[in-house]
């Protein structure tokens, strides 16, 4: 990756502003986009899912704790597999119990749930130090229902909102990662929103400081296809 030009201060300034009025009208979209996104309209959750976790078996609105809204990290982390995927698990390192504590103060709480057996993420969670309470899905439905799955033989072949199916070959399935998020209104759960592939990388904290440098992310990004989605995971740029 070249370097950038070296111009003087006045010429940097100008090429500075410029930017800055790009930035100021990207924050006005933004600001418009957040507000379209709290008007999503929800849809009830009518299937009874079973998790485990650490303490015996829950239920999605047990979730929640006593919040009211939940955010669940979809984790790529198949039942074969012996660790996460490094994408995956890069965003998940940052995440500190100050973080959970400042969305339990705004009535959230924020979960991981993947297929693994839970003793293997116990074993991973407990490697890596992460303090974000994990579920595993098991063979339930709620991977293939919030498309973070893809899985022919499910019946399940969409991923961030499209038909993948012209990708998936005999007796092939792969996992994906995502966010969903819920509300509770008394007994009933309502599912709010998901994000899926692009664009959930807002939530990655390390991107954000990456893209206001001169190299950015230092990586040439390109849609992954079929099988490779499974490696999407493997960035470079944060693999231990």
């Amino acid at each position: 990756m070249g370097l950038p030009a070296v111009v003087s201060r006045e010429e940097w300034l100008e090429a500075r502003l410029r930017l800055l009025a790009l930035e100021k009208e990207q924050t006005a979209r933004r600001t418009i986009l957040n507000a379209e996104r709290r008007r999503l309209p929800m849809v009830r959750i009518e299937k009874k899912y079973a998790f485990e976790g650490p303490e015996g078996a829950v239920t999605l609105a047990g979730l929640f704790g006593d919040r009211s809204q939940l955010i669940v990290q979809h984790v790529m982390f198949q039942p074969g597999w012996d660790a996460a995927c490094p994408g995956c698990s890069a965003a998940v390192d940052v995440i500190s119990g100050r973080l959970l504590a400042q969305l339990h103060s705004r009535d959230t709480a924020l979960v991981l749930v993947s297929r693994a057996p839970l003793a293997k993420l116990e074993a991973y969670r407990a490697a890596r130090g992460w303090v974000v309470p994990w579920y595993s899905s098991g063979e339930t439905d709620f991977n293939y229902d919030f498309e973070v799955t893809v899985d022919g033989s499910r019946g399940q072949v969409h991923y961030n909102y499209r038909d993948v199916s012209d990708q998936i070959e005999d007796g092939e399935s792969w996992d994906e990662p995502g966010y969903s998020c819920f509300l509770r209104d008394g007994g009933e759960v309502f599912h709010t929103y998901s994000a899926y592939a692009r664009g959930a990388e807002p939530v990655i904290l390390a991107y954000a400081f990456l893209d206001m440098t001169a190299f950015g992310r230092s990586e040439d990004w390109e849609e992954p296809k079929g099988r490779a989605r499974v490696l999407h995971g493997a960035d470079p740029t944060f693999t231990d």
